[in-house]
């Protein structure tokens, strides 16, 4: 029963992560979710209250794939090589970005019109507002990194892992508008800007 309901999940989310691509977030509905999905109204409303709960659980799940890729390319660089491990994170995130149903719009956090209602997670069960996607995603690459370089996941190299996705994401998002494959100018002057930031800490 619990892996037919994992795998009724999984067809819930492939089919909204191909619909994002196909009609963007405003044309999204839970119905054409479920006829796409082929499963029950019900089976939605049963893992989703509504849109925007269903596109956050995309993203949670898009964090979880980038992370596992990116500990996969970590394992095989040696503890030294962090301009290795820095590309290997950059181009895990631009290989998913080109690839990956739904990334464009949803990557790791929903990117939702202001206003537009939020699910039921947005706090956690003790009353605190749950970490944005940036958050979410220093959070995972601090560790990552901190096991590959043998170093503590300490508060300055979460600032500094956090400042960098910040700038990354937003020089990514500008790379994306000018090229639909990425702008390769500026994905490498991302690149050289990630890189001499990091160097202070990582170098």
């Amino acid at each position: 029963m619990q892996q037919r309901s994992a795998a009724r999940l999984a067809r819930i989310l492939d089919a909204c992560a191909e619909l994002l691509d196909e009609t963007g977030y405003e044309e999204l509905s839970t119905r054409a979710v479920a006829t796409r999905a082929g499963v029950p109204i019900g089976s939605v409303y049963r893992f989703f209250g509504n849109k925007r709960a269903m596109t956050d659980a995309l993203a949670r799940r898009n964090l979880d794939g980038y992370a596992d890729r990116v500990e996969r390319r970590l394992a095989a660089i040696p503890a030294a090589d962090w301009q290795a491990a820095l590309d290997a994170i950059l181009d895990e995130y631009l290989a998913m970005k080109r690839t990956v149903p739904g990334f464009g719009l949803v990557d790791f956090g929903t990117r939702v019109p202001a206003g537009a209602p939020g699910p039921a997670s947005e706090r956690t069960a003790d009353g605190e507002p749950v970490p944005d996607a940036n958050h979410r995603v220093a959070d995972r690459l601090t560790a990552l990194l901190a096991a590959q370089s043998r170093r503590s996941p300490d508060a300055v190299l979460r600032r500094m892992v956090l400042v960098a996705v910040e700038a990354a994401d937003a020089l990514f998002q500008l790379a994306f508008r000018a090229d639909a494959s990425g702008d390769p100018d500026i994905i490498a002057e991302t690149r050289e800007l990630v890189r001499a930031y990091l160097a202070r800490t990582l170098g």
